[in-house]
Order: structure tokens, then C-alpha cells, then sequence
């Protein structure tokens, strides 16, 4: 439902087509328009097209970046790209194998900056070039508690691999470690579940001064 169209066709999946006369705007797309938006997107993109979608969410993305290793084709990964699709992240940096699993993305992706990086040294000259700290985040010796370590506000924030965490020379890259402090028997969490509790804790430090 918008403002302009108070009674769309009611469906359990998105909106079906606009009702009554259709809005101006380049952004809209003519489709969806006449057909419905199935889509997963909130309320103020729907009945937009891909591009303009896009070109709105690069003109206020927040200037933090994600970056996943994938050397064992981990399933978690699409997870992590829908997370940071979520928080708005700048960019995602694939690191490793170049193909990875986009089912969990649930297509958000596609709405994502994505980029490649064939070497961790390739994902550090990037972070050198940009001025961006990395921020590993992973249980080992000598990683900061999250909760009283502030995230950098432009930085990159680097996952591992489900089960064998960060590679060595992941962590060796780093410029600091973080970890999610946990109270119960199991020594991790999921990947894609600590992902998205650290993208929103930068989102609860950095909110004030993130355009928000």
C-alpha cells in the first residue's frame, strides 16, 4: 500500500496492480505498474524499477563495507549479502573463489555493489587505496568484546568461513579483532547470524552520523 494508491489489490506477496490513474515518474515502472510487485522490497520502492531502485540506495549508502572470505563455497554467504543489503552497506568483497552460493541473498544482491577479490593481499591493497580499516570479526586470542569496542564508521568489516572461522592470513591483514561475546555452551554462532548482529550494532553506533 502507498499513499497514492490506498487500495491496491490485496495479495498475500507484494501489491497487485495500481489502481486508478497511474503516477508520473521515470522511477516507476510500467509493469509492475499494470501487473502488481511481487517483490521484496519495502513500501517506498514498490512499483520502482531495478535501476532506479539502485541509483536511490547509492545516494545513501553508509560507509562501511563487508567482505566474506569464500573458499569452501559456504552457504552462509547470500545471508551475509542479504544483511548487508539490509544495513545498507556501501559494498560486499567477495574474497576468494569468485563463484558463491546466492540462494540466501534472496536475490538482494542485485541491489548490492558486489566486488571480487581473487587474495586477502587484493582485499588489503583495496582497503589501503580507500583508507579503510579492516575489522575482523572472529572468537580468537586477543579479539575486543564487541559490545565495548567501537566499530570504525568507514571501515571494512571482514567474516570467515562457517566452522574454521577467519583464514591466518585474514586475521594476520586486520588491523583489529572483534568478537560477539556469548554466555551459552557453543563457542560460535552462525555465520550469517553474527553478521547480522555486528552490521547492526555499527548501524546503533554510527546511526547519528550516518545520514540517517
Amino acid at each position: 500500500m502507498t499513499e497514492d494508491n490506498p487500495h491496491p489489490e490485496a495479495t498475500t506477496w507484494g501489491v497487485g496492480p495500481w489502481q486508478g490513474t497511474w503516477p508520473e515518474g521515470d522511477h516507476f515502472d510500467p509493469e509492475l505498474l499494470e501487473k502488481g510487485d511481487s517483490r521484496n522490497v519495502v513500501d517506498q520502492y514498490r512499483y520502482w524499477s531495478m535501476d532506479a531502485i539502485i541509483e536511490d540506495l547509492n545516494t545513501k549508502r553508509h560507509p562501511f563495507h563487508v567482505a566474506i572470505e569464500n573458499w569452501q563455497h559456504d552457504l552462509n554467504i547470500g545471508s551475509i549479502v542479504r544483511s548487508a543489503n539490509a544495513f545498507l552497506a556501501d559494498t560486499v568483497h567477495i574474497v576468494g573463489r569468485k563463484r558463491w552460493n546466492r540462494r540466501g541473498a534472496m536475490v538482494t544482491d542485485r541491489y548490492q555493489r558486489v566486488m571480487h577479490h581473487p587474495t586477502i593481499d587484493d582485499l588489503v591493497g583495496y582497503a589501503r587505496e580507500h583508507a579503510l580499516p579492516i575489522v575482523a570479526i572472529d572468537n580468537v586470542e586477543g579479539s575486543k568484546p564487541l559490545e565495548t569496542t567501537p566499530l570504525p564508521r568507514e571501515c571494512i568489516i571482514l567474516f570467515g568461513q562457517e566452522g574454521p572461522g577467519l583464514s591466518a592470513e585474514a586475521l594476520a591483514a586486520a588491523d583489529m579483532a572483534v568478537e560477539i561475546t556469548q554466555y551459552g555452551s557453543t563457542r560460535s554462532l552462525n555465520a550469517s547470524a553474527a553478521a547480522a548482529i555486528v552490521l547492526y550494532q555499527w548501524i546503533m553506533t554510527h546511526r547519528g552520523s550516518a545520514g540517517d
